[in-house]
């Protein structure tokens, strides 16, 4: 007997999962959010809290919350001028939903390192 294959069904345009997680979904933007979560920072503190993201896409991503209405840019008025990034209203309705990604994260962290090592035979 052969197996029926399901058709995959595309989510409904406007789908509002399918527009948050397309949001969560952009490479570094979870770690933007969350490090932006204590409060606004300058473009340096971000490059420091999350190093492994270069300039450029740092700057791209920052670029792209602010047109999505996540976070905010403020050119503060010191010499020479620098930027200031926070996260809006919408940007702080995210935190509980990365919060909860976290702890899963956790405890699939700690089941994995409770499980026995496996003995190659």
């Amino acid at each position: 007997m052969a197996l029926k294959l399901r058709r995959q069904v595309p989510p409904p345009p406007g789908c509002p999962m399918s527009a948050c997680m397309s949001l969560l979904g952009g490479v570094w933007t979870p770690k933007v959010i969350w490090s932006l979560s204590e409060g606004p920072r300058r473009f340096s503190e971000l490059r420091r809290a999350v190093p492994a993201v270069s300039a450029k896409v740092l700057s791209a991503r920052l670029k792209d919350l602010e047109g999505r209405g996540v976070l905010s840019r403020a050119v503060l008025a010191t010499t020479p001028p620098s930027v200031e990034y926070a996260l809006t209203e919408l940007g702080e309705e995210l935190i509980p939903a990365i919060r909860a990604i976290v702890e899963v994260g956790s405890k699939l962290h700690l089941r994995k390192a409770q499980e026995p090592t496996s003995r190659a035979a």
